[in-house]
């Protein structure tokens, strides 16, 4: 028989072992069933909270709400790595399994510290670059010296500089020929990266061929503060920092892809739910070390691609088509799926493999509010729908259910930063296909590529976007590494959309960008049509506005505006 009464009510959990906050999950869904409890707060006590699998939040876990209580909380999908011993210049241990399964592993964190993946440069400014790419034979060729030591490696990667993307390609073989070889790459990155136009490799004439890097290989293994894990032997090798005492260091790799997970359905979403004060950390994403990695933009990686010949003409279009891409999202720490009212206030998301939050199709409202996302490898934030598989992407998303749009999303006052620092095409705040949503006075900086990206689909033709807000941002260090970039990018159609009051200023200058005069502070690119953009601070009128379509407002933007909007772009405290 039901409950005939409603309350409220408390569960205190303390950190005693991978099932405690599960657990607690557990009994506030009894209490729902047999007490007739509605709203419900867990309280996690100080402490570090280790998964070894996702949290799992489903429709009847709405009006949950999970906060620290009185210190750090961390919610962790690490494993701790003991037991290290002096060989020579390297400290050695065994790899721990992890759930009955040998462990591999794409990042490794020592005392906090990210440790680097054994590669050939610590300079990035050092890199080689290709010197040819035969796209018949599906090979790269490249300077012999740059492959010389690996050329037995068995897991090596080649990390490709694509013009607004890199491309990480496991490597099969390696031809010698005199001073140049030949490189060939698994599949199924090698079928993509030789078959998708854009973006491509660069061979030009004035000395921009595209640089790369080469990583994973014991033979890389030089310089304080690499790493290599042997995966046939589980032997794990690290070349300690200065002052480094492995046998007291606390030395995590990344074992849970997502953390946590909130999923319903388009009709019974979840609903109601707040993380409070969380630090999400050490989650991993293996998908390049299995398939490669080669993405379309924004760290969205293809699954197929192909260039058209002749090319293509399209409905609202300015220019004949050449690429047809379909691409998949990549892992998230913290996904948000067919839910409604999801809050995350005053969390961290750090250490992560790649995104950190994600919120995707068939959301509705919520904030991330307060929040810091530092130390992650792809994106920030991500919001939206990018295509969904079977959609090529130059072809409008507009759903005939309009709960499939991701709508009414705010992302307030949060500080991103160091966030793409290993895929360098990723964004600080990347919302895709989104409607009436807020991107107002965040703190974005030390960003790869773009701070803050606002669209997608490449086309003027109607679509799913309308109604956005991009307000009061203060962005900075931006284009670390790549360029045709801008603080703030946007793409495609989106009637009612405003960029305004942000403050843009001081980006990189990488030189091996594929282009060096190709940036920007502001960009409405292909098919950007009834945008507003007004009173944005930037210390020149550095913007582009490339194949835009109508509608479109500039009104006011550049070192002119008024010291107050300077003033008070940025995080209100």
């Amino acid at each position: 028989m039901a409950p005939s009464f409603l309350f409220a009510s408390d569960i205190y959990v303390k950190s005693i072992g991978t099932r405690s906050i599960a657990d607690a999950l557990q009994q506030a869904r009894v209490m729902r069933c047999t007490q007739g409890a509605t709203d419900i707060t867990i309280h996690l006590s100080p402490g570090y909270y280790p998964l070894d699998e996702s949290l799992f939040l489903r429709p009847e876990d709405s009006n949950t709400h999970i906060v620290a209580d009185g210190g750090e909380v961390v919610i962790s999908g690490g494993v701790q790595v003991k037991g290290w011993h002096r060989e020579g210049k390297f400290y050695v241990t065994d790899v721990p399994d992890f759930n009955g399964r040998p462990l591999d592993f794409r990042q490794m964190w020592v005392n906090g510290q990210k440790a680097v993946r054994a590669r050939d440069v610590d300079d990035f400014e050092k890199m080689y670059r290709i010197l040819n790419v035969d796209s018949k034979r599906e090979v790269i060729w490249v300077p012999t010296a740059a492959v010389k030591k690996i050329v037995k490696s068995p897991y090596a990667e080649m990390v490709l500089h694509e013009m607004w993307c890199v491309s990480d390609l496991r490597i099969k073989s390696i031809d010698v020929h005199g001073d140049s070889a030949a490189v060939s790459f698994h599949q199924p990155e090698s079928r993509i990266e030789f078959s998708h136009p854009w973006p491509r490799p660069m061979v030009t004439t004035d000395g921009h061929n595209s640089a790369f890097y080469i990583a994973n290989a014991f033979e890389l293994l030089d310089s304080p503060g690499e790493w290599y894990h042997d995966i046939r032997t589980g032997k794990l090798y690290y070349y300690p920092r200065k002052g480094e005492n492995m046998s007291k260091a606390l030395v995590i790799v990344p074992a849970v892809e997502t953390l946590v997970r909130i999923e319903g359905t388009p009709d019974r979403p979840v609903s109601n739910v707040t993380f409070k004060g969380i630090t999400f950390a050490y989650a991993t994403w293996m998908r390049p070390s299995l398939q490669g990695h080669v993405p379309l933009q924004a760290g969205m990686y293809m699954t197929d691609a192909y260039k058209l010949k002749p090319k293509m003409a399209r409905p609202n279009g300015d220019h004949l088509l050449d690429n047809q891409g379909w691409i998949g999202r990549p892992a998230s720490a913290v996904s948000v799926y067919a839910a409604t009212d999801i809050n995350f206030s005053q969390c961290s998301f750090e250490h992560l493999g790649s995104t950190g939050v994600d919120y995707s199709d068939y959301t509705n409202g919520g904030n991330v509010d307060h929040c810091t996302f530092r130390d992650i490898a792809g994106n920030g934030i991500v919001a939206g729908s990018f295509a969904p598989a079977g959609l090529e992407v130059h072809l409008p998303y507009d759903p005939a259910d309009r709960r499939a749009i991701c709508t009414g999303l705010h992302i307030t006052n949060n500080l991103v930063t160091d966030v793409t620092n290993e895929d360098w095409g990723c964004v600080g705040i990347c919302a895709g296909y989104v409607r009436d949503i807020a991107i107002c006075h965040n703190e974005v900086s030390e960003v790869s590529y773009t701070g803050i990206n606002l669209g997608w689909g490449w086309t003027q033709s109607p679509n799913a976007m309308s109604n956005n807000l991009v307000q009061g941002n203060l962005i900075y260090h931006y284009a670390m590494h790549m360029y045709d970039t801008a603080g703030i990018y946007t793409l495609g159609a989106q009637p009612h959309t405003y960029v305004e009051e942000n403050v843009v200023r001081d980006i990189y200058s990488p030189g091996y960008a594929h282009d060096p005069n190709h940036w920007f502070y502001l960009y409405t690119d292909e098919g950007s049509s009834y945008i507003t953009v007004r009173d944005n601070w930037t210390p020149t009128d550095k913007y582009l506005k490339n194949a835009n379509g109508p509608g479109n407002t500039w009104e006011n933007n550049g070192s002119m505006v008024s010291d107050t909007i300077y003033s008070q772009a940025g995080i209100i405290k």
